[in-house]
């Protein structure tokens, strides 16, 4: 399975909304960014999606909205709590730093996620 990138514009543009907000950490995830907090993710890009990860009620709201999708990384198997925003929204900050604050702030109350222990063979 190849997995799509962004390109840098979004890239870019993804950095741009995030809240300041010291908890949060920018990381690489399959070759594209994602951002966590407390261990979690909780927004992300790929190939041209970003999604966000929303309480049941935030993603029954944006999935309301004309161009959302639930986030499928693999066709036919979408990662619960996760919404696409609308392709169009990309490069309007308006549109997409309240959803990516409301994902911030919903996962946050998510219990942190530990680091697994590597396992060592003797």
């Amino acid at each position: 399975m190849k997995i799509p990138h962004a390109d840098e514009k979004l890239e870019v543009f993804f950095k741009s909304v995030m809240p300041d907000d010291a908890s949060i950490n920018i990381r690489p995830m399959f070759g594209n960014l994602a951002a966590f907090v407390n261990g979690n993710l909780f927004t992300g890009l790929y190939g041209k999606d970003l999604f966000v990860r929303l309480s049941e009620g935030d993603r029954e709201d944006l999935l309301k909205t004309k161009g959302t999708k639930p986030f499928e990384p693999m066709k036919g198997r979408p990662m619960k709590d996760y919404v696409c925003v609308p392709e169009d929204w990309l490069g309007k900050p308006a549109m997409v730093s309240p959803w990516i604050s409301k994902s911030l702030n919903w996962t946050k109350k998510l219990p942190v996620k530990q680091k697994k222990k590597k396992s060592t063979k003797e």
